[in-house]
């Protein structure tokens, strides 16, 4: 007959088949009976024939905790044994969050930012959900539902596979958001300053016009580098000469000024002044003085009696263009300061051309509403229908289309 595949059975069998005849002692077996004992079992679990005509078989493969013959994963589990045994993610039923009361700035992951409600949500289940390690193909979805406007009910779907089977999980938990003020919002409080860049122009007071546009600069740099908490305005306003902004970090400034340096050009001097010690370091004040030239890009310049338009500024200077020829040179700030401005660029006209020939174009003075005639400028190539002009020395002239802006490598 068949013996049932059992462990104990077999233990018990292998009485049976070599029943002990001595008497048991203290002693441990000898060597040649623990190879026996092992010889045996070896042929008991291969199904070998033995004394009797017993033939012993271990049958198909089962799982080691309920016995069951179904497919078993790596660990020799059936499926609903291992998924007992095996926990896909864990979710706690409350998740602390936090904003700044001032600022209604959130803070996730150690960093305090803007964020939308569902965002953060998820970002707050994100950070504090466990997931089993062997994970695959992990899915997450969120469904929000607002209690009052502290808390709100979160019921989170986990799906996934582990040794390549499925899993899912339905967790239910409270996002509840506390108050705490923001260190950015805490510095402002205690007027807390890194830096100060200081607005100026050469040679003379800035215009409303000018400070208007260095401000407005400032915006737009915000908007176009990666946000920051410390990136914040302390203080601003004018001052004798010109216009101060008291600013939370020093990078802040530096980035500010060569985009203004870039954008206008002129020059600009950094200051360090110690304010006091934290942790064995000196803690400094930063001062940049910020000088933008008395001049605009497209102004006319007289120099050594020919006219010359600012084509763009250099790190030491401009690049400035003839007006009657093509050609071109540089001047540093200083030799730019001792030159006149004799047209400036606002004052230009863009005028239809009425009548070309090959040197000259009619067009109509738009201060007194008569014909003028103009000479050509030297880059005109006979398709342009309108005209850039200047009024210098009470004598119209035409310019050349020069293009500029940033800082010239």
């Amino acid at each position: 007959m068949n013996y049932p595949s059992d462990f104990l059975l077999l233990k018990q069998h292998y009485r049976i088949i070599r029943p002990q005849t001595q008497k048991r002692s203290n002693r441990p077996r000898s060597g040649r009976n623990h190879c026996r004992l092992v010889q045996a079992f070896k042929r008991v679990v291969g199904g070998a024939k033995h004394t009797g005509g017993v033939i012993v078989s271990l049958g198909k493969a089962f799982c080691v905790v309920c016995g069951a013959e179904d497919e078993l994963t790596k660990e020799r589990l059936c499926v609903p044994c291992f998924k007992e045994r095996t926990k896909l993610s864990i979710l706690s039923e409350t998740i602390q969050g936090f904003r700044c009361p001032k600022c209604m700035m959130y803070l996730h992951s150690g960093r305090w930012g803007h964020h939308e409600s569902e965002e953060y949500h998820e970002g707050l289940v994100q950070e504090a959900l466990e997931v089993e390690g062997r994970t695959e193909a992990l899915g997450i979805g969120i469904m929000s539902e607002e209690i009052d406007e502290r808390n709100t009910r979160l019921s989170v779907q986990v799906t996934g596979y582990i040794d390549d089977i499925e899993f899912e999980d339905i967790h239910t938990s409270i996002a509840r958001i506390s108050n705490s003020v923001c260190p950015t919002c805490t510095r402002k409080a205690g007027n807390y300053f890194e830096a100060t860049v200081q607005l100026r122009s050469s040679g003379r007071k800035l215009t409303e016009d000018e400070l208007t546009s260095l401000r407005t600069t400032f915006d737009t740099y915000i908007e176009s580098i990666d946000p920051d908490p410390m990136f914040f305005i302390n203080n601003e306003g004018n001052v004798t000469g010109g216009y101060d902004m008291v600013l939370g970090s020093k990078a802040l400034a530096r980035g500010w000024t060569k985009h203004l340096l870039r954008r206008f050009g002129g020059t600009s001097k950094e200051t360090n002044s110690v304010v006091g010690r934290k942790d064995g370091e000196d803690v400094t004040r930063l001062t940049i003085s910020y000088r933008k030239p008395a001049f605009n890009l497209g102004d006319v310049i007289r120099k050594q009696g020919r006219y010359w338009q600012i084509h763009a500024w250099q790190k030491d200077g401009a690049l400035i263009s003839s007006i009657d020829r093509q050609e071109r040179t540089g001047l540093t700030w200083r030799d730019l300061e001792k030159t006149i401005v004799v047209s400036q660029a606002s004052e230009h006209l863009e005028v239809e051309i009425l009548k070309r020939d090959s040197s000259a174009v009619d067009f109509m003075d738009p201060n007194d509403w008569k014909v003028r005639t103009v000479s050509l400028p030297y880059d005109d190539d006979g398709s342009q229908g309108s005209l850039h002009i200047a009024l210098i020395a009470d004598e119209w002239v035409a310019l050349p289309r020069t293009a500029g802006g940033d800082v010239s490598e």
